[in-house]
């Protein structure tokens, strides 16, 4: 799976977030606001294809977790990324 080249991270009011127009006549416009370790993976991921262990060995790099805690995490991250439709899988 890959993070879409089409979304930018942008800075807004102190956060972080993630915006996505409305398109095809749509009135609705979405903002994703992410959080420091959504962030951190972001950051980590884009530009290149992944697969949930690689955000799970990121997140243990960083943050000293454990392995299971790790990988429930990263499905967790990796499937709202998917219902947020930010991946181009």
């Amino acid at each position: 799976m890959k993070i879409s080249g089409k979304y930018k991270v942008r800075e807004m009011a102190g956060q972080h977030v993630v915006i996505i127009q409305g398109k095809n006549g749509e009135d609705m416009t979405r903002i994703i606001s992410l959080n420091e370790s959504s962030l951190f993976l972001w950051n980590r991921m884009s530009g290149r294809d992944f697969e949930t262990e690689d955000v799970a060995d990121a997140l243990v790099s960083e943050y000293g977790i454990d392995r299971d805690t790790a990988l429930r995490d990263a499905r967790a991250w990796c499937d709202k990324l998917r219902e947020c439709r930010l991946l181009a899988e």
